[in-house]
This record gives C-alpha cells, sequence and structure tokens, in this order.
C-alpha cells in the first residue's frame, strides 16, 4: 500500500493462520494515521480484512493508495466544514474506514469487489477517484 498524503510505503503480512501480527498491526495503524495531526489510533482488524480481500478479488499486483485512514475528530471537523460529503460521525473517527485508489481499476470495480465481500459499507467517489470501504453496516452510496 501506498500513502499519497505522506509518501510512505507499507508492504506486510499482518495475519498468518488466523492469528493476526502485533507488530504488524503496529505498523498499520502508524501508516494509516492522521497525517495532518500526527495521531495514531487503531485500526479495525475488520477493515484490513476488506481491503486485503477486495485487493485480491480485483486481481492487480498495483498497490492501495491509501488517500485517508484513520481521521482525528479536529481533522473531520476541518473537513467537514469544507466538503457536505464529509460525515459528521464517520467511521473514520473510529479506525473502521478507508478511501482508497487503485491505478489500472476503476472506482466502479473496486467497489464491485469491496461490496462482494458483504462485509461492510462501500462508497463510490468516481468525481474524485476514490473507494470509501469501511466495516460498518452493509450498504453502499454514490456513483
Amino acid at each position: 500500500m501506498y500513502n499519497a498524503r505522506t509518501g510512505e510505503s507499507m508492504d506486510t503480512i499482518y495475519w498468518i493462520e488466523g492469528q493476526y501480527l502485533r507488530e504488524a498491526l503496529r505498523e498499520v495503524n502508524f501508516f494509516f494515521r492522521d497525517w495532518r495531526r500526527n495521531e495514531v489510533k487503531g485500526i479495525d482488524n475488520r477493515t484490513l480484512d476488506i481491503i486485503a480481500a477486495t485487493h485480491n478479488l480485483v486481481e492487480s499486483s498495483q498497490p492501495f493508495m491509501l488517500l485517508s485512514g484513520y481521521r482525528s475528530p479536529a481533522t473531520n471537523a476541518a473537513l467537514r466544514a469544507r466538503s457536505r460529503g464529509v460525515a459528521r460521525n464517520s467511521l473514520h473517527l473510529k479506525g473502521q474506514a478507508a478511501d482508497l485508489r487503485l491505478n489500472g481499476r476503476s472506482v466502479s470495480q473496486v467497489a464491485r469487489a469491496a461490496a462482494s465481500c458483504g462485509a461492510g459499507g462501500v462508497g463510490k467517489y468516481s468525481g474524485s477517484n476514490f473507494t470509501h470501504v469501511d466495516c460498518g453496516a452493509v450498504r453502499t452510496w454514490g456513483r
């Protein structure tokens, strides 16, 4: 995975034989941090599982580009002030959501793969060229 905001890359195995790897999850948490405030929060393993399954389903060798992972309350409020597309109680605040882009795949392709997991919310933001995935209630939205 590549973080578009920090320029960092991460290539890690976070789960083996039914066990989440604590050190790898720490790396993931830092990678998904609120880069505006440099705040780290634990990312929900279910979100990671949806992202990994989605990547497998789209059959791409390209890494996902992370646009937004964890958001602090201050960052979320600032983004809400600028855009009506930011939820007040966003799952980004809980470390349960990610906004992703994948070179070589359309927003619709990524969203279809994520939705086929039947495990959380999937939003298509074609105008901004990203797909939102989260481990909340199963639902879809966007164009």
